[in-house]
């Protein structure tokens, strides 16, 4: 998995995020300050940001909703349009 996914797959923040923390230098794998975008992170890796260890989310919810029957929504209504 690319470093910027790994780093958003954490929670840390989004992907785009994730390459600004890189270019600035607050990222570390195995100790190391990253300066690298396209790095893979592998099995057995450390990251951290900003001197924190990061892994990534294992486990995740999901939730089905249901609409009452003859309910509509529409974003233009929000909208004012």
């Amino acid at each position: 998995m690319r470093i910027n996914q790994y780093i958003a797959s954490a929670g840390v923040c989004s992907r785009r995020a994730a390459d600004e923390l890189i270019e600035k230098g607050r990222v570390k794998v195995n100790g190391e300050v990253l300066r690298t975008m396209g790095y893979h992170v592998q099995d057995g890796d450390t990251v951290e940001v900003d001197g924190r260890r990061i892994e990534p989310e294992t486990k995740k919810v999901y939730y089905l909703l249901n609409k009452p029957a003859g309910y509509v929504t529409s974003t233009a209504d929000r909208e004012g349009r």
